[in-house]
């Protein structure tokens, strides 16, 4: 790829991310890191309408207060408060937007599709991503309210 075709893509996603509406999420416990933007896409409603059979853009900007080798993303839906294991195709966090290792006192951007089964039902949960570092603990935790529609 060259130079040109390289600041095409920057530029694109640079615009993206200053007209994307941000996602109303809560901190659910981020021990080792601080959430500072998390956007969907696409997303024009909160709660987010999750089509079956499609797929969801979802970035988390986040600053890091450890240095970790590795990093593990886990995804949960949460219905009547029980958390339901929600695959996604690529757990390696350092295979997704982030260079690793992590450094403290940087900011990350954690970039990954959300995919959504057409075996899924239509129903409204809230959703727990969690980023781990190297020991366990949350770089970040956050809960987003969303409805899987048809």
């Amino acid at each position: 790829m060259d130079i040109h075709a390289a600041f095409i893509i920057v530029l694109f996603a640079a615009i993206a991310l200053t007209c994307a509406e941000p996602v109303k999420f809560v901190d659910c416990g981020s021990d080792v890191g601080k959430v500072v933007f998390v956007d969907i896409h696409p997303c024009p409603k909160q709660p987010c309408e999750l089509h079956k059979g499609q797929a969801y853009a979802v970035n988390v900007t986040f600053n890091s207060a450890v240095e970790s080798q590795t990093s593990k993303a886990i995804v949960h839906g949460l219905i009547a408060g029980v958390p339901i294991p929600f695959p996604i195709p690529i757990e390696d966090g350092c295979k997704s937007g982030i260079e690793c290792p992590i450094q403290k006192a940087q900011s990350y951007h954690y970039v990954t599709q959300l995919p959504v089964k057409s075996e899924y039902p239509c129903i409204k949960l809230v959703v727990e991503w969690e980023l781990r570092d190297d020991t366990g603990k949350d770089l970040f935790c956050i809960k987003f309210p969303v409805q899987i529609v048809n």
